[in-house]
């Protein structure tokens, strides 16, 4: 155990000194060649290893990237000749992230220096080099690998035009499952920005290039392209949720959902559900058939196993990525709310991991979760109170969907969830439970429980319109009368 202390003071100090040396302009001869990594200590790393291993591993691989860029920006190394090394410094950031535990915080920090050390704008300007397009897909080879939220912010004031180019250039190679791969991976991040990058990226032909990759059979390009409109339909907002429809990106999803591979089948689920919250596009999205698709995967899958299942969302998604998914929890549609919340449980998971649950309450997660936990929907209760539990929430109380059997408190909570709280009192002290509840009628509502604004009313009976759609009627339905009901179209059963 001393040998070991003693062998990590003696590697921190040596690290320590060659950073030193780093920032002093001086590098020793030879560091700046990266031919000669072989990355055994990463592939060592794993969740039961030391911090202290892993921190001296990022100043290694930190010290070496510096080394190289620096060597690079005072003209050391002859650019012609340069792929072996980016691919060399791609692979250093690839095993980065694959390291279990401790991937995202090694990733991010070789990324990190990536962007501070200057090497970022380096690859950005190798995009343009057309004539030698070695060096131009090496470089943006290694760009898709390090397109983290910081860095995506620097392409976007500094070089998007260039990044995008290089982008659909790769997903125009005919017959190349690398340059499919890599392209649709960089314009996967470049959709995850901000709106305004978005409408950029699409009329740069970003959304055109990853269309015409969803007719192709690689899975990992298919991968790109479900995640890429997954993103641009989180971001983009209504204009270019516009252009989604011009384009039917809803039919091209089709496919994607329907596909055997389950990471390309959830995020075209997850694009479906965020493009039909849109009223103005539901009639479109729907029509696309999609959207039935969600069901089966939400009831078939484990968040926790999901998320372990593929390397790309093993590290979770971003605040600002999770923040705009939690308007979707609140969706009207019962797809949308069910994938919503398995995503937000599978994050719980993964973050719990990181320590990082704190974000859940930075992006106001927390309360829309509590809503969605006590709510009688089962699929999408039961993900959202997973959720809870895994970040050390109280879970609130649950409201069965066998609706006829609720008993007055359940009725008082349920008119509480929909934004009647001044009237919960009316309906306790009316003694309404859940079979009532369902016959009651709009003279009740004026009279017994005081609804005298119409309005109102109007508002409280879409609502109970909604639950009884949602309904378990089992209990009191021998004649299975609502299943027959359903077969016929979910509006028929609040008959």
């Amino acid at each position: 155990m001393t040998i070991s202390s003693k062998n990590l003071s003696s590697k921190s100090t040596l690290l320590s000194s060659q950073m030193s040396q780093l920032l002093n302009g001086t590098v020793k001869p030879g560091d700046e060649d990266l031919s000669n990594l072989t990355f055994e200590d990463l592939d060592k790393l794993d969740a039961n290893s030391n911090q202290k291993d892993v921190e001296l591993a990022i100043q290694k691989y930190s010290y070496r990237m510096n080394a190289f860029i620096a060597a690079m920006k005072s003209n050391q190394i002859d650019m012609k000749n340069a792929c072996v090394q980016f691919n060399k410094l791609n692979e250093m950031v690839r095993r980065a992230w694959a390291v279990p535990t401790y991937g995202h915080e090694l990733g991010y920090s070789l990324c990190n220096t990536l962007r501070t050390s200057g090497g970022l704008d380096i690859l950005m300007a190798n995009c343009l080099e057309s004539n030698n397009p070695d060096l131009q897909f090496c470089s943006a080879k290694l760009l898709e690998q390090c397109l983290t939220t910081e860095n995506r912010a620097h392409v976007v004031e500094n070089g998007l035009e260039k990044v995008v180019n290089v982008a659909c250039v790769c997903t125009k190679h005919a017959n190349s499952v690398d340059h499919a791969r890599i392209g649709t991976g960089i314009l996967e991040h470049l959709f995850k920005h901000s709106e305004g990058t978005c409408s950029d990226v699409i009329k740069l032909g970003g959304l055109d290039a990853v269309l015409f990759e969803c007719r192709k059979n690689d899975i990992e390009t298919l991968r790109h392209c479900a995640t890429a409109l997954a993103n641009l339909s989180l971001y983009g907002g209504a204009e270019n949720q516009e252009a989604m429809i011009k384009r039917k990106v809803p039919m091209w999803l089709f496919p994607l959902a329907f596909h055997n591979d389950d990471n390309i089948k959830y995020y075209a689920c997850l694009a479906i559900a965020v493009l039909v919250a849109n009223k103005e596009i539901e009639a479109a999205v729907l029509k696309s058939g999609t959207l039935d698709l969600v069901e089966p995967f939400v009831t078939s899958h484990n968040p926790s196993e999901f998320a372990r299942s593929n390397l790309a969302h093993a590290h979770g998604q971003s605040k600002n990525w999770l923040q705009r998914l939690v308007p979707v929890l609140s969706s009207k549609r019962e797809e949308a709310r069910n994938l919503a919340a398995f995503h937000f449980c599978m994050e719980a998971g993964i973050k719990k991991q990181q320590g990082n649950t704190e974000i859940f309450r930075e992006i106001g997660a927390i309360e829309t979760l509590k809503k969605v936990a006590s709510c009688p929907n089962a699929v999408a209760s039961k993900y959202a109170a997973q959720a809870l539990r895994l970040i050390g929430e109280e879970v609130p109380h649950k409201l069965s969907q066998q609706v006829p059997l609720w008993s007055i408190e359940d009725v008082r909570e349920w008119v509480k969830q929909i934004g009647f709280s001044e009237y919960a009192t009316n309906f306790y002290e009316s003694r309404v439970d859940g079979d009532l509840l369902l016959q009651i009628t709009e003279d009740n509502l004026k009279e017994d429980i005081g609804l005298h604004n119409g309005i109102k009313r109007k508002r409280f009976t879409r609502e109970l319109q909604q639950l009884k759609k949602m309904a378990d009627y089992s209990s009191r339905d021998t004649g299975s009368l609502n299943e027959f009901l359903q077969s016929m179209g979910p509006e028929y059963t609040i008959y």
